[in-house]
């Protein structure tokens, strides 16, 4: 299962590291499902993309290239592009070793589904731990629990609020990421990988 560093895949991951970052700017709000404040991007496709055709630990560094980038216009102190990094490592990297044992759709799939799974679980812990306690600095609690209670007023805890808006949410977002590869991995594969 050793992937060859080579200029190909070097080059190829930075190419999907910079589409990875145009996407990540691409962001969109999902009404009546979670805060406005938090959107929806498929920048993870690139980096999905590259931990099949290239190995699970270029997905990863795909991850990197494109918070690297988002760093540097960051509006969250950097917190965010952490936050994203971690989450988008812990869905690809999962997936692409699952598919290196299980090279075909439903390998893929499985993969997917496992990163997807991996990536909302430790959303609960990166968010609560890290991220919020950050943003916290910048905005009252409360503030942010307001934010959650327009949608669902009973929510009375952030741990709630992250049980019942942000687990989901990152559910739905490694699913959409996976459906958006079964789209377009087969053509892509193949130049990637230089066939």
């Amino acid at each position: 299962m050793k992937h060859k560093m080579t200029p190909r895949a070097l080059a190829m991951t930075a190419m999907l590291g910079a589409l990875a970052s145009v996407l990540m700017f691409v962001q969109f709000p999902i009404p009546f499902l979670i805060p406005s404040f938090i959107e929806m991007d498929v920048s993870e496709l690139p980096s999905l993309i590259a931990s099949f055709a290239l190995g699970p630990w270029y997905g990863v560094a795909v991850c990197l290239i494109k918070n690297l980038v988002h760093a540097t216009v960051t509006t969250t102190g950097g917190v965010g592009e952490i936050s994203n990094f971690l989450l988008g490592a812990a869905f690809v990297l999962p997936a692409g070793y699952f598919y290196c044992y299980k090279k075909n759709r439903i390998g893929a799939l499985l993969g997917s589904i496992v990163g997807a799974l991996v990536s909302a679980a430790l959303s609960f812990p990166i968010n609560l731990y890290l991220t919020y306690p950050i943003y916290t600095q910048f905005m009252p609690l409360e503030a942010i629990l307001g934010m959650y209670r327009e949608l669902i007023p009973s929510v009375d805890s952030l741990e709630m609020c992250l049980l019942v808006f942000n687990v989901p949410f990152n559910v739905l977002k490694g699913g959409l990421v996976t459906a958006l590869t079964f789209l377009v991995y087969k053509p892509l594969s193949r130049f990637i990988k230089g066939k």
